[in-house]
């Protein structure tokens, strides 16, 4: 049972004295190098604790966005020491696709990025590696990422305590639902 046991472990951080601190370095971490979503921890964080769901959206939007500038400056000064490990994590393709967004769209590429599930490091490595202007990076970063992550947070507080029950039943399932969708939504925007 992989998921389970990965709900499991992010539900005993959750409980952890120094979650802030899990949290901090997980959604730094995830805007220019972890795989893994950062709300995939914030989530349980916010079900164990609903009353702090808008300092858990704060946390994770700033350092997210801070993980973005980081992000940013590994594609804007580092892209050829790190394009090989891009291409290891099978990252090319999708690098690929977000420089082609990026000049159709312009700094809404990024926003969209911020916004979506869409793995966040392609566009801020991407927005490097094509000098993007600075500053506005920052702003749409810091707008899309907020607008994700107190969404989530926000209904997650909501919903979230009377919903724990169902989500622990159901977890193995929602886990291969959310994988299936990803990689539908992948095969979608690639082909389509």
């Amino acid at each position: 049972m992989i998921f389970s046991g990965l709900y499991n472990k992010a539900m005993s951080w959750a409980h952890h004295p120094h979650r802030e601190r899990y949290l901090v370095g997980v959604s730094l971490f995830e805007s220019f190098i972890f795989p893994l979503p950062t709300a995939m921890l914030m989530i349980p964080m916010v079900i164990a604790t609903p009353d702090k769901a808008i300092r858990l959206a704060t946390i994770t939007t700033l350092m997210s966005v801070f993980g973005a500038a980081v992000g940013y400056l590994l594609g804007w000064g580092a892209m050829s020491v790190i394009e090989p490990w891009i291409e290891q994590m099978g990252w090319l393709n999708q690098l690929e696709s977000a420089r082609i967004e990026f000049e159709h769209y312009g700094v809404l590429a990024v926003g969209i990025g911020a916004f979506t599930p869409a793995p966040f490091k392609i566009f801020t490595i991407t927005a490097g590696m094509l000098s993007m202007s600075f500053i506005p990076f920052l702003l749409v970063s810091l707008v899309g990422r907020a607008a994700h992550f107190f969404l989530i947070a926000l209904l997650m507080a909501w919903a979230g305590p009377k919903m724990e029950p169902v989500v622990r039943k159901y977890i193995e399932w929602l886990g291969w639902a959310t994988i299936v969708l990803a990689i539908a939504g992948f095969l979608i925007h690639k082909y389509v």
